[in-house]
């Protein structure tokens, strides 16, 4: 039988606030953060090397317990990119990826230059995307796209912006569900 598999949460650019789902779900459920050096100018490189060191310490204690990711916003972008590179990927059970930006879009922040040609391999787990119909930084087609490219089931959750604190969601029990029916479909 499979171990229950540890949920890093990966924020996107300027991190999630204490009134964000990913920060109550590190409150209820114990969900570990991966923390970026610098989440106000996001170097690709030096987050996908942030989550790598943070997926090989958790295998050198857990050796046999896999990870899930949930991924919000460029953190959708960093799991793309990390598992292109990763040679860690056999030991993720499922990614949630909620809100991806959309970074070919003509006003992506400068601070984001890292980020804009993205990794649009299909990713080697399973992994949903949740987008919004009316995500100001990403057209839902946008977040169709990405979902097929990724090979990412693609869940619309209707009209709630960004999907993050301003969204009004609390502890987003649907959200959770979706990343619960990954780990255990893994």
């Amino acid at each position: 039988m499979m171990q229950t598999p540890l949920v890093f949460t990966l924020p996107g650019w300027q991190g999630s606030g204490a009134a964000h789902w990913q920060s109550h779900w590190e409150a209820a459920f114990g969900d570990v953060r991966v923390e970026q050096h610098d989440w106000q100018q996001p170097l690709r490189g030096d987050w996908i090397t942030r989550l790598e060191d943070a997926v090989q310490e958790h295998l050198k204690q857990h050796p046999t317990q896999p990870v899930v990711f949930a991924a919000h916003s460029l953190g959708c972008h960093l799991v793309a990119a990390w598992a292109a590179l990763s040679p860690n990927v056999q030991h993720v059970a499922g990614a949630l990826l909620v809100a991806p930006p959309d970074p070919l879009q003509p006003h992506f922040p400068p601070q984001l230059h890292s980020w804009s040609k993205p990794v649009l391999n299909k990713l080697p787990f399973k992994t949903t995307l949740a987008a919004s119909t009316n995500d100001p930084f990403c057209h839902f087609h946008i977040a169709t796209g990405l979902a097929g490219h990724w090979g990412s089931e693609l869940v619309s959750v209707g009209e709630r912006g960004h999907i993050n604190a301003e969204s009004g969601l609390g502890d987003w029990p649907a959200g959770r569900a979706m990343l619960m029916q990954l780990a255990q479909s893994a």
